[in-house]
């Protein structure tokens, strides 16, 4: 263990933590909240490189994960980091729950509170429901994605990914490209970035971009090229076409051709660009294999960083003292 690497197993009780017992979107965490919870996870991810890969630092507290939508990184990602932190877990997906015979999801999760855990990591495909979940539950609740609003875990992934590699957050270019409109990392990476000091670029379809970004604080650009030109991240979005009712593009060929980030591209940005995609990706749709695999592709780093940034959110609210009254 590297002896300026704090441990987390031996932090005391009064040691620094969130003032709240929901993480439910970046709009309601202030700069130091964000850095206090990437400071931790740089700890978190010292764990994770230790022979055992465990700490007791959640024994004792029993973490329930609510999958209403697919997820492979997400739910993956969540159960390791409550294993890694000793906590008793359990996963429900939309397919064994009551809610298949008809209970309301408000009614599913009393009963689940009923057994008295403390925290509910929800995903869900209805935007809101982290929010309304978190006002009638007395465990706190994490918003792990929540219809087209929020993934707030996915934003401090990927800025603990980026502040990782370049040292920093403020003064970033960063160029986000792809499906705006039906995008919730989008909306939680504006936030914490233009938090955080960062110059964001968004860029896609004008039919994929909704109506009033600008107001957001990042700037909008149809052109792939005007995005990405002396970047110093550039990130991918898939095309969720399980979320389209109706033709927002000719076709993904054409997408691919206008929008997509190819070799030629990427050398726009600067030598030292990251690029980064929140997965899954659709290869030869938003991006080429030979980007996403390339040398300057940090994906599957940000794959590893969640582990360690959920570990770090998952001990700020429920590890230690007692949670604090909101100021």
């Amino acid at each position: 263990m590297n002896p300026e690497t704090p441990d987390i197993a031996a932090q005391p009780a009064g040691a620094p933590r969130l003032r709240r017992k929901d993480l439910v979107g970046i709009a309601e965490l202030s700069s130091e909240e964000i850095t206090l919870i990437l400071d931790t996870a740089v700890a978190m991810k010292e764990v994770s490189s230790r022979a055992i890969k465990k700490v007791p630092a959640l024994r004792g507290k029993t973490v329930v994960n609510l999958f209403f939508e697919p997820s492979t990184r997400t739910r993956t990602s969540f159960e390791i980091a409550e294993k890694r932190l000793s906590a008793d877990t359990l996963n429900i997906a939309a397919s064994t729950s009551s809610v298949v015979k008809g209970e309301t999801l408000a009614d599913t999760v009393a009963n689940i509170e009923a057994m008295a855990p403390d925290l509910l990591v929800v995903r869900h495909s209805s935007s809101g429901t982290c929010h309304f979940l978190s006002r009638i539950c007395r465990a706190g609740v994490i918003n792990a994605g929540d219809g087209m609003h929020e993934h707030p875990t996915q934003a401090l992934l990927d800025a603990f990914t980026m502040r990782e590699r370049k040292g920093r957050l403020a003064g970033l270019k960063v160029a986000i490209v792809g499906d705006l409109l039906h995008s919730r990392v989008v909306r939680s990476n504006v936030q914490l970035l233009t938090k955080m000091g960062a110059e964001v670029w968004v860029c896609g379809p004008p039919t994929l971009v909704p109506a009033g970004f600008d107001r957001t604080g990042a700037r909008v650009t149809y052109s792939v090229e005007e995005a990405v030109r002396d970047a110093d991240v550039v990130m991918m979005l898939r095309i969720q076409l399980e979320r389209m009712l109706g033709g927002f593009f000719p076709s993904l060929r054409e997408y691919f051709e206008v929008f997509g980030m190819t070799v030629e591209r990427v050398a726009l940005a600067r030598p030292d660009v990251l690029i980064m995609h929140p997965g899954p990706m659709n290869r030869g749709v938003e991006i080429a294999s030979d980007v996403a695999d390339g040398p300057y592709s940090v994906i599957l780093d940000q794959v590893s960083n969640g582990v360690a940034v959920r570990m770090a959110v998952l001990y700020l609210l429920a590890g230690g003292a007692e949670h604090e009254t909101a100021a």
